[in-house]
């Protein structure tokens, strides 16, 4: 096991906070990403989680008999937690072989008259196919939502991600790029759907102010402790006190409440996340330019796949994402790397039928695909804070017990 380093690197690339953040201003958060991302409009939520829950929730409306949602079988636990929450029937659907895309196959096969919607992944600041979501949808007439949760930013032929379904939705959770602490941003392109989903919103949505002031908390925690010097007590030392007492999915935070909290977003936290915007673009440049130098590094190691972009394609860097040749060297490395500072980590512990926690809301499915893709990954930060002499350490590494 490599030595802790001094300082803790977080296990993704989030965009720290300065103390001009935080002072007051209007609560522009949601139009200024609007105008950003060059979408037409956005609708600020209290998580990303929450734009999910309220989507399903107004389209179990507009098509009361459907009530099945058709989710990856390698994704965030929150999704199913979501789904569970609206009432709906969750169907797992494997992803590609070495890959988190919908299995084109076996989306074909789980899609049917009682699909209400499916919610194809874009994966750590990789894009997803969603295209053949699309297709697939429209010959059973359901609806697509992407889960854009980690890739605020990204675009398609330059064109934002989540236009292509008929919703799409980011996160403002900490450490994914623009942070709020906790927050979600809701977009369609559909003016009826746009107005269905505000509608919902005002009539399920409270204002909460105990909730709304946790967050506040929350955030200038973030704000002061979102740093090297701040995430060894914030972030590595709860890591490996969840690893000692062999508790992976607690190490990684996958252990969620099975209810999402729904609340209103105070003006304050909408005026620092306002605040912050501005830097966001320059911000998602850089961390693409590190990423982009640091790939061939890893390709030079045999056996390992490095995912990027496809053509055409312009994704965010959070991390880095890599899947090893097997489970007994993504195991050798994590147990070198995990603990070490260095910023390297597992994106989810498992497929969803495989968390323990999740028994009573997630169906029991042979996911072959989805359980290789948690048994071989392991993500890189992409912080701007990992040096190149990290980078290194890490490099070195992996090349020992890969190659």
């Amino acid at each position: 096991m490599l030595p802790t380093r001094p300082q803790e690197l977080p296990p993704t690339a989030g965009l720290p906070l300065t103390l001009a953040d935080l002072r007051p201003g209007r609560a522009t958060l949601a139009a200024d990403i609007a105008v950003q991302i060059g979408v037409p409009a956005l609708q600020l939520e209290c998580s990303g989680t929450a734009c999910l829950l309220l989507t399903l929730i107004a389209l179990r409306e507009l098509q009361p008999q459907r009530r099945r949602v058709v989710v990856p079988a390698f994704t965030c636990p929150l999704v199913a937690i979501a789904v569970h929450q609206a009432g709906l029937e969750l169907q797992l659907c494997d992803v590609r072989a070495s890959h988190f895309d919908l299995d084109p196959t076996a989306l074909r096969a789980v899609c049917d008259e009682q699909t209400l919607a499916i919610v194809p992944t874009h994966l750590g600041g990789r894009i997803a196919d969603v295209d053949d979501a699309v297709a697939v949808a429209r010959h059973v007439g359901a609806y697509v939502i992407e889960d854009a949760a980690q890739t605020l930013g990204g675009r398609v032929d330059g064109t934002s991600i989540g236009l292509t379904g008929d919703v799409g939705f980011f996160s403002l959770a900490a450490g994914k790029g623009l942070s709020i602490y906790e927050g979600g941003l809701l977009l369609t392109h559909d003016p009826s759907l746009r107005e269905q989903l505000k509608q919902t919103s005002k009539r399920v949505v409270p204002r909460r102010l105990g909730w709304e002031l946790r967050r506040t908390v929350e955030l200038l925690g973030y704000a002061a402790l979102y740093r090297p010097s701040g995430l060894r007590m914030a972030y590595g030392e709860p890591l490996r006190r969840a690893l000692r007492r062999g508790d992976p999915v607690g190490a990684v935070g996958d252990d969620f409440p099975l209810t999402v909290p729904l609340h209103k977003v105070g003006r304050w936290r909408q005026a620092i996340g306002a605040h912050a915007a501005g830097r966001l673009p320059a911000f998602i440049d850089q961390l693409t330019a590190q990423a982009k130098r640091r790939l061939p590094r890893l390709r030079q190691i045999g056996g390992i796949d490095v995912l990027d972009d496809a053509p055409g394609e312009s994704g965010t860097w959070p991390f880095l994402l890599l899947l090893l040749p097997d489970q007994t060297r993504r195991d050798a490395a994590m147990f070198q790397l995990w603990q070490a500072g260095l910023g390297v980590s597992r994106l989810y512990i498992d497929a969803l039928p495989d968390y323990a926690y999740l028994a009573d809301i997630v169906p029991r499915q042979d996911v072959p695909n989805a359980r290789d893709f948690a048994a071989r990954s392991l993500s890189i930060s992409n912080s701007l804070w990992v040096t190149d002499d990290d980078f290194e350490t890490i490099f070195r590494t992996l090349e020992s017990i890969v190659g």
